[in-house]
């Protein structure tokens, strides 16, 4: 409309109001009834809502079309301002009230504005106004604001739902989270139907999974997210079943809804419908939902709204499934399941960069089938895809849970070891996979036994970023390959051969321990100020026909590796003891017998019972013998505490190995009913070279004597350090300079002679 067209307009419509007013109050107008009539009638007629406010007065004059457009009949709203005040949205309202301000007083050519209205019937009414004033004549006052209501709700559902219809494609275009999108579908058809609430379900393996309801409860969302689908599983449990549109009139007496009524009714919801999501191959993806909390059926424009929101949540849906499978297609491996060579990369990338931020080493696995192509060619390759496949699970299962495996291509994976505290890790890794893939398995009818070598390189000392790691750990494969294949090689040659002579300590040592081809030496402890032998500690050894002499520090640590330092324990407890026994046969004086516990055997109540049953067997007097544990198991938990107690109870002598190199409390040793604290050879190493360490001893030996214990000291090896130790108060002495640990016939003879 041009500004003529608008100057007109106003022209002729205060002309028509003016004119009927002036016949109305004219006194030449003898039939006022008449006239008052006929402006009734043209105010009726009129298809915009006309309204004339009294600025003087603040009376308001309202047309019955104005009044209609909000569901209210001529003689149910009063003629004042306070009427308007009343129906007018209150957020709206001085926003509008400023306009008028504006206008009256010049600072804008013309009003017009859009406002929110309440209907009778609760609902919104949004009305396009427009005014112009009215001057009085001889001082151009401005006296009343004329007007019209034009009713555009429609018009504003229409632009909302088309701006809506945009943002959401413009989410879908820019790749926004699908739950975003679905709760901007579900918001744009709730603002269309005042009171609807809108649901989207999706379908996974014949349940529903919640998709988005951004007005429906949190609890009841939770309540029906996994619920099974089924032809009488409410509205969207039935449409996704059947397929088909399902509308429900009232939830509390419609069959469908019998088994989850309860779950809906406390929330309001009293009518469901819904409509099947589909792709376009007519695939069910899911359900769309709409609710009332009254019982209902759509009308056309709801149906036709069901429609169209199970068709765009459908786009969504099927466009989101569709990138699930392009992601899964990227980053996993299809044949096999594991992930894919980008995706290795991609990961392989980050794990350097956490590693470098946080100084960390891992390593890396190479893998290839041993003569792979030699399946291909002799059986094809639909059997050999069934040996990658079983050759992937098989490496899942030998791997650690925080291991990170991939198919790289062919029959080449790969394995990030995670976690790497020394080199064995790696191998330990390794040396399953190997044992786990020479299984051997019947393929097309034949048995065939597969094999893999393996190439390991670390980072970072082998490789800083993913080429010079990667080229380190192939070089590491076709070293294992020139070794003969079914093995393992480390880039770093000293690292194979460390491990591979650990896995042989490993190979060898339960075979070792179980038919005891281990033997025990004993190493006397000496009372400092008599020179006389109180004790000795049993000390195991191991000779290996074909390993020589196996370090105790190797074949102990393996011990509790492999889960035989139990039977290792009790062999040297029923040995030590017997041997024991044997010398007091022999005439020899009585000496405390010492047994190192491993911390993870001490922590374990069967520990109690097994010292219980060497006593028994073996006949010792629980006073000479004493079991020697790490610092490392002082803690006051009453776990802890209680196997000390128990084990005090059976008469047994207890002693903290290695005391000052742990970190146990000395808040933690008044728990404990112990006898003696044996001082580490670390600190007797510096006692004459280091006053702090000399003060550190001296402190320690004047605790232990406060509370009671005896103190020993190991590794003593030269006199001047027994007398330092001496002019201490140290009571014992242990190590290389009273002798070196002994077979049992020497034992017996420096008994016999009862000098050291």
């Amino acid at each position: 409309m041009t500004t003529d067209d608008t100057n007109k307009t106003k022209a002729q419509l205060l002309k028509e109001i003016q004119c009927l007013r002036e016949q109305l109050t004219k006194k030449s107008i003898t039939n006022s009834h008449e006239n008052e009539e006929r402006f009734s009638l043209a105010m009726h007629g009129a298809n915009d809502g006309l309204w004339d406010w009294n600025l003087e007065t603040n009376e308001v004059y309202y047309s019955p079309r104005w009044k209609s457009m909000l569901g209210y009949e001529e003689d149910e709203l009063d003629n004042n301002f306070a009427t308007w005040e009343a129906l007018v949205y209150p957020e709206d309202k001085d926003r509008i009230l400023e306009k008028v301000q504006e206008y009256i007083e010049g600072r804008s050519e013309a009003f017009e504005v859009e406002i929110r209205m309440r209907h009778k019937d609760r609902y919104e009414v949004v009305v396009l106004s427009r005014a112009f004033l009215v001057n009085r004549d001889y001082d151009n006052k401005p006296v009343r604001l004329v007007g019209t209501h034009i009713d555009i709700t429609e018009r504003k559902k229409i632009e909302s739902y088309e701006k809506r219809n945009a943002e959401i494609l413009e989410m879908i275009a820019t790749g926004k989270p699908v739950g975003d999108i679905y709760n901007a579908i579900a918001l744009m058809y709730e603002e269309r139907h005042s009171g609807m609430r809108c649901s989207m379900l999706e379908l996974h393996d014949g349940k529903l999974m919640h998709g988005g309801a951004p007005s429906l409860p949190k609890e009841y969302c939770d309540d029906v997210n996994g619920l099974e689908y089924g032809p009488s599983v409410g509205s969207c449990g039935t449409s996704t079943y059947t397929g088909k549109r399902v509308l429900v009139e009232n939830i509390e007496i419609d069959p469908k809804w019998t088994k989850i009524k309860h779950v809906a009714l406390p929330h309001g919801m009293r009518s469901c419908w819904s409509e099947p999501i589909k792709n376009s191959s007519g695939e069910v993806l899911g359900a769309f939902g709409m609710y009332y909390n009254h019982p209902a059926l759509p009308d056309e424009e709801e149906s036709n709204d069901l429609k169209s929101a199970a068709r765009l949540a459908g786009i969504i849906m099927e466009r989101e499934q569709s990138q699930k499978r392009i992601r899964q297609l990227a980053y996993n491996d299809e044949l096999t399941g594991l992930s894919s060579r980008a995706h290795f990369y991609q990961n392989l990338e980050e794990l350097i960069k956490i590693s470098d931020r946080h100084n960390r080493r891992f390593s890396l696995l190479y893998i290839d089938l041993d003569n792979f192509k030699d399946v291909n060619d002799s059986l094809g390759h639909d059997v050999g895809d069934l040996l990658l496949k079983e050759i992937a699970n098989r490496l899942v299962k030998a791997s650690r849970n925080i291991d990170y495996v991939a198919r790289l291509s062919g029959d080449e994976f790969c394995i990030l070891v995670n976690d790497i505290v020394d080199e064995y890790v790696a191998a330990n890794v390794a040396q399953r996979c190997l044992d786990a893939i020479s299984k051997p398995i019947e393929l097309s009818g034949r048995k065939f036994t597969p094999s893999c070598s393996i190439g390991i390189a670390y980072y970072p000392d082998d490789g800083e970023n993913l080429s010079t790691l990667l080229k380190a750990a192939d070089t590491s494969l076709y070293a294992a390959k020139e070794q003969g294949k079914n093995c393992y090689a480390f880039y770093r040659p000293e690292f194979t051969h460390k491990a591979e002579y650990r896995f042989q300590v490993e190979q060898y040592l339960r075979e070792a321990i179980e038919k005891q081809q281990l033997s025990l030496v004993y190493q006397p402890q000496v009372d400092i100020t008599s020179g006389e032998i109180i004790g000795v500690e049993a000390l195991s050894r191991w000779h290996h026909p074909q390993l020589g002499q196996v370090s105790p520090i190797d074949f102990i640590a393996t011990a509790e590796r492999i889960g035989m330092i139990k039977p290792l324990t009790e062999w040297v407890l029923i040995t030590a003891c017997n041997q024991a026994i044997a010398w007091k046969k022999a005439g020899l004086p009585a000496l405390r017998m010492a047994v190192n516990i491993s911390p993870s055997h001490f922590l374990v109540r069967d520990i109690v019972l097994l010292i219980k049953r060497v006593i028994n067997e073996t006949g010792i007097i629980p006073a000479e013998l004493e079991l020697e544990i790490t610092e490392g198991v002082i803690q006051t938990e009453q776990q802890n505490l209680s196997i000390f107690q128990d084990l005090k109870d059976l008469g047994i002598l207890l002693a903290i190995d290695d005391f000052g190199t742990g970190y146990s409390s000395f808040a933690s040793l008044k728990h404990l009913t112990i006898d003696c604290l044996k001082v580490d050879k670390y600190f007797i190493d510096d006692i004459l070279i280091d006053n702090e360490t000399q003060l550190l001893i001296a402190s320690m030996i004047e605790m232990g004597h406060n509370l009671g214990y005896e103190i020993i000291a190991e590794g003593v090896e030269t006199q001047a350090q027994f007398d330092t130790l001496k002019e201490l108060g140290c009571e014992m002495a242990q190590g290389y300079l009273l002798s070196k640990p002994v077979s049992p016939d020497k034992i017996s003879k420096l008994l016999s002679s009862n000098i050291v």
